[in-house]
């Protein structure tokens, strides 16, 4: 079966230790990382502030926070 990309980004089947909490937080952030992934950009007009490359790249900041998030918190729980 094919991963999502969320499922990718935070190795979802890398879990040395076999904590439950490591596959909650993987599982979790995946989710996450798919449901902001998959936001429609919108439409937007000549004369926004905003563009569509801002809105790129406010989804990529979103994305890699969400992964940098994750890996802090598996570190957190196998300390």
């Amino acid at each position: 079966m094919q991963k999502t990309l969320g499922e990718n980004r935070v190795r979802i089947d890398f879990n040395v230790a076999g904590s439950g909490t490591v596959d909650q937080i993987k599982k979790k952030a995946a989710e996450l990382i798919d449901l902001v992934n998959a936001v429609p950009m919108p439409v937007f007009k000549v004369n926004d502030v905003v563009s569509p490359g801002e809105f790129h790249r406010l989804r990529s900041m979103a994305l890699t926070e969400i992964e940098a998030g994750a890996m802090w918190a598996v570190k957190a729980a196998t300390f």
